[in-house]
């Protein structure tokens, strides 16, 4: 009997730990966080702006799970060998603020293909960035990977995962349309 006690227990226990929301210190606007659509507009939204224009950091927090990451990859211009890097939000804050207060960027969606099942999505949104928001043509494309999850409330964010577009390495049509 005390087995079966100590399983109903745990069990519970996991699933109260599975349903809880995570905590973040302010709070997204419905719009931000109610729909898949939302959610990828508020990322690109706060992220984007001219030079030395802050960015609204607390909106951009309130839309990551508090275990999310974001990982540019690249190839290493020594070695030729790609890799990657796992910021969290706070990291990538650090390392992008000087940047925009320098230089504008802009990034904006230009194709999206969803994989969804269940409570959980895979988006390969194609991107372009500009330095202003006048620009016409991009200094920059690529793919941003998001893995997002619905957690009964809201969408978060859990991992944007990236590459740029590069000359050996164009974005495939089928990621244009």
């Amino acid at each position: 009997m005390k087995p079966l006690i100590l399983t109903c227990v745990l069990t519970l226990s996991v699933l109260s730990a599975m349903a809880q929301t995570p905590a973040n210190p302010a709070s997204s606007t419905d719009a931000d966080v109610s729909t898949l659509d939302g959610i990828m507009k508020a990322v690109y939204d706060v992220i984007s702006g001219d030079a030395g224009v802050k960015r609204d950091w607390d909106r951009f927090r309130t839309l990551f799970h508090k275990d999310a990451r974001l990982i540019p990859t690249g190839k290493n211009q020594q070695t030729g060998v790609y890799g990657g890097n796992a910021l969290s939000p706070e990291d990538y804050i650090k390392r992008v603020e000087p940047v925009f207060a320098a230089q504008g960027f802009h990034e904006r969606e230009l194709a999206r293909h969803v994989d969804q099942y269940g409570n959980i999505a895979q988006v390969f949104s194609t991107y372009h960035a500009f330095r202003k928001k006048d620009d016409k043509e991009p200094f920059l494309r690529g793919i941003n990977s998001f893995q997002l999850m619905y957690d009964g409330k809201r969408w978060w964010v859990l991992t944007i995962y990236w590459q740029a577009e590069t000359p050996d390495n164009p974005i495939p049509t089928q990621y244009l349309k």
